[in-house]
């Protein structure tokens, strides 16, 4: 279309045609990077934490390390001594349990006892009183030291001394009243007549 028509179509109304887009440029090439040395694997740059040694620690105090040490010393004896404070203790009661059923099969058919006895004799066991009942002979040969009395079970057997002194042999505690005969009176109070009450009198 020559340019005067195309004059005469623009003042007429008409728009010209709208330009053909232009063909794309092509596309910037990526520069390369270039090349930068891996300062971790050349260890060059910045030094790499991990591989530089540490300083050394100062050492603690002699004065700390010899406390430290005695303390744990000195608790490992604590334990050692309430372990071995526990093992005595049961081993006592084991041999107490032994010997008090080695008693009760020592003093069968060897108390003395009567059921009808009208005399009451008192001593001290345990730091209590405790009393017995015995007839006049019994009373006789209980002070003259020719009869004692054990203890077993909460009872108090009358037996004579040769078991006393048997009964002894195998359980101490449980001798509850042994008689000097050699002692003086004052020594054992309760045997006096004078302290022998009637079974109705409460202590």
């Amino acid at each position: 279309m020559s340019n005067s028509l195309r004059d005469q179509l623009l003042g007429l109304g008409f728009k010209s045609a709208p330009k053909p887009p232009s063909p794309a440029k092509p596309a910037a090439r990526e520069r390369p990077q270039s090349h930068r040395p891996n300062t971790e694997a050349t260890g060059r740059g910045k030094p790499s934490q991990a591989g530089r040694p540490r300083p050394p620690r100062p050492p603690k105090p002699q004065g700390d390390i010899d406390l430290a040490k005695a303390y744990a010393i000195r608790a490992q004896q604590d334990k050692d001594e309430r372990i071995e404070a526990e093992r005595l203790k049961q081993e006592e009661a084991r041999l107490r349990r032994e010997a008090r059923a080695k008693l009760e099969a020592f003093l069968i058919d060897k108390a003395l006892n009567f059921a009808d006895a009208d005399h009451v004799r008192h001593f001290d066991y345990g730091g209590k009183i405790k009393r017995i009942h015995v007839n006049a002979d019994q009373l006789k040969a209980l002070n003259a030291g020719a009869l004692g009395v054990v203890q077993l079970n909460g009872r108090y057997l009358l037996v004579d001394a040769d078991t006393l002194a048997q009964a002894e042999a195998i359980f101490p505690p449980a001798v509850a009243l042994k008689v000097d005969p050699n002692a003086p009176v004052a020594d054992d109070p309760y045997a006096d007549p004078q302290y022998q009450v009637p079974d109705d009198l409460v202590w």
